[in-house]
């Protein structure tokens, strides 16, 4: 696993955790003090696919809320209604060219994967194109982004004209639109047609700083999940994740913490070697708070309850996500301010 820079400046023995945290008490019944720590904003996982570890996997971790990356549109049906935490948002189906990723993947639940055939013509037709009809079936069923497949190593992608209309289609309905790239020059692909945000850090090329500024430019984000690039080894991939997330982040981008949570062996709630990466990959203490409590693609937290990590306090960024994993989800009235950090 990576060696975490323990260099970051500390204020009387704590790391500096910037000003989304306070200090708090937290009461367990109202009316005797328990322990005291740190109270930060509602943790979000920006990658996770309830179709495989299922729909109440989370309800007893710490995050606040997660955002549904590719799931079946019954799948959400049934979500939509379901009431309590993690506050979940989603993608509805993975768009994807006829054939292209995940079609034929085994752990792809039937229905996860909406084919959209190319654009043809100026678009501009009496009859929705298949554009349009893909996204305003992924928005009808309550979908609050939606995501695009653009995978080389597994079938067609989108040309550009497709693409394009997908995106303009979304963005008409007022949805972001997050890739999955993989594979040569589809970060590029994904940058000129506007994407919001990358689903993953690149991981199988190596993006250019032209490219990254772009996107930067863009307002683009990206959402980490380095762990699964490598499941802890140092592979190629992983080394090319942390690169391309370490550059974007340096020259500006907006990082979001996520896990792909459903690929491979993870913890059912916050990630701590996920956090390592983010680490490595640069980003200080404040940063990696930023990424793991950005409520995108909401304006706003969960409502009615925060983070509490109790003390001590991390010293040092080594410290850093073990006490983050450690933290819980409870409600606001109990975690009472004391100051701030």
């Amino acid at each position: 696993m990576p060696q975490l820079d323990d260099s970051a400046p500390a204020t009387d023995d704590r790391l500096d955790l910037g000003p989304l945290a306070s200090r708090a008490r937290r009461s367990l019944n109202g009316d005797h003090p328990g322990v005291v720590g740190t109270r930060l904003p509602p943790l979000v996982d920006h990658h996770v696919h309830l179709m495989i570890i299922g729909a109440d996997a989370l309800v007893d971790s710490a995050l606040g809320a997660v955002l549904d990356l590719g799931a079946p549109l019954d799948v959400l049906t049934d979500l939509r209604s379901r009431e309590g935490l993690p506050r979940t948002d989603f993608a509805g189906a993975f768009l994807t060219a006829p054939g292209g990723y995940p079609v034929g993947r085994t752990w792809a639940a039937e229905g996860c994967a909406r084919e959209v055939p190319p654009a043809e013509g100026d678009g501009r037709g009496a009859l929705p194109s298949p554009a349009e009809a893909a996204v305003a079936e992924q928005h009808a069923f309550g979908a609050s982004v939606v995501k695009v497949a653009l995978n080389t190593a597994a079938g067609a992608v989108f040309d550009a004209t497709t693409l394009d209309a997908i995106v303009a289609a979304a963005h008409a309905r007022g949805l972001p639109v997050v890739a999955h790239v993989e594979g040569e020059g589809m970060a590029r692909l994904a940058i000129d047609a506007g994407v919001d945000a990358l689903a993953h850090a690149p991981f199988t090329e190596q993006v250019d700083d032209e490219l990254i500024a772009r996107a930067v430019a863009l307002g683009q984000r990206w959402i980490s999940t380095l762990f699964v690039a490598g499941y802890g080894e140092r592979t190629p991939d992983a080394a090319r994740a942390v690169d391309n997330l370490r550059r974007f982040h340096a020259a500006g981008g907006r990082v979001l913490y996520g896990t792909d949570l459903g690929n491979g062996d993870q913890p059912l709630g916050v990630n701590p070697r996920e956090l390592e990466l983010l680490v490595e990959a640069g980003l200080a203490a404040s940063d990696v708070l930023e990424a793991l409590t950005d409520p995108w693609p909401r304006e706003d937290p969960a409502e009615g309850v925060v983070t509490f990590a109790a003390d001590p306090a991390p010293e040092t960024l080594d410290d850093l996500p073990a006490w983050l994993a450690g933290a819980v989800l409870v409600p606001t009235e109990e975690a009472e301010d004391l100051e701030t950090l």
